[in-house]
């Protein structure tokens, strides 16, 4: 496996033409760390399969550098998708479509739907600008971590976490921290109206806003709860410490909450954000970190008011959700 920092543009076509022999990149977005591989290659498609320990019907998301490759990989694309895409692309949102002859069963999990996105980060747009110069079509990237763990918003998350399993051909792209924190919001566009599978900094009303459409987030009883697409399992992004969601500490917990909340005696302060954001941004980062202190629980209270909260939310339910369960 090799490391690159100090990233040029020659590593970028570098890291493409790994991809198009059929190798793995991992990547820095705006949300969290992808690991690719080229989407049209199945062989290299189970790879990442094999080097996260994903369950082979869970979907992939398909990364592509502009609008002009979307009705490669989707058909019957609604006119709302449409305005999602020129209003939030580049940026934080995956639109599952129905899927092309182009995205086959090794990519959707078997369904008749392909989730796609356009990352809002500059490694990553010149990755895949690069990789579809010399042919390319799509990148397939999962975050960049053992299935049901935490997601990795550094390079270094992924060369700890990843680093034993992949080979000496495959690469790490270190592009800093990520801005945003947390996964993309995923939007199912296969309806009469969008539905919000999975929240994110894209929230139902700035879709509501931009398509002229209701919008709601999927809830037990919608027509659409069977659509397997990522981050969708009660149990989810979760560390080795037990996530415990407005629980009361004792000494030796970890503790994470809004600056404004004091700490309680005993607990061991992992951050102090100042809003929904920042929240976003520091809470994976402070899930390993617990772990790195070897911390047995961790105390989180969310954030609440605003439509990020919602996400945030969401992503500490599914950390602390293995702690609720026999």
């Amino acid at each position: 496996m090799e490391y690159l920092s100090d990233v040029k543009q020659s590593d970028l076509i570098r890291a493409a033409q790994c991809l198009k022999s059929g190798n793995l990149v991992a990547f820095p977005t705006e949300t969290v760390y992808g690991l690719g591989a080229d989407a049209t290659n199945p062989e290299s498609v189970s790879q990442i399969y094999a080097v996260k320990e994903r369950p082979a019907n869970h979907p992939l998301i398909v990364h592509v550098s502009s609008l002009k490759l979307i009705d490669k990989w989707a058909r019957n694309i609604p006119d709302y998708a449409f305005k999602l895409a020129e209003v939030f692309w580049p940026g934080p949102m995956t639109l599952v479509l129905p899927r092309s002859i182009l995205a086959k069963d090794f990519i959707t999990g078997s369904q008749d739907t392909v989730g796609l996105r356009i990352p809002a980060n500059n490694y990553a747009l010149k990755l895949l600008s690069n990789f579809e110069i010399i042919g390319g079509l799509g990148v397939a990237a999962p975050s960049a971590n053992r299935f049901g763990a935490v997601s990795p918003t550094s390079a270094f998350d992924v060369r700890s976490e990843l680093g034993d399993y992949l080979n000496e051909n495959d690469i790490i792209i270190d592009g800093g921290e990520c801005e945003i924190g947390i996964e993309s919001t995923i939007i199912d566009c296969t309806k009469r109206v969008p539905l919000v599978l999975r929240p994110g900094v894209i929230n139902s009303k700035m879709i509501s806003s931009a398509t002229g459409l209701e919008s709601s987030y999927k809830n037990e009883n919608n027509e659409s709860h069977n659509l397997r697409v990522p981050g969708m399992l009660k149990n989810h992004y979760a560390p080795n410490a037990q996530i415990i969601l407005n629980g009361f500490s004792t000494s030796g917990d970890g503790f994470i909450a809004l600056n404004d909340i004091s700490t309680p005696v005993g607990a061991i302060r992992l951050a102090s954000p100042t809003n929904s954001a920042e929240f976003a941004k520091i809470l994976y980062r402070s899930f390993r970190l617990g772990d790195e202190m070897h911390l047995k629980r961790i105390i989180v209270i969310p954030p609440k008011k605003d439509e990020l909260s919602v996400a945030v939310l969401d992503r500490i339910k599914k950390a602390s959700y293995k702690v609720n369960v026999p």
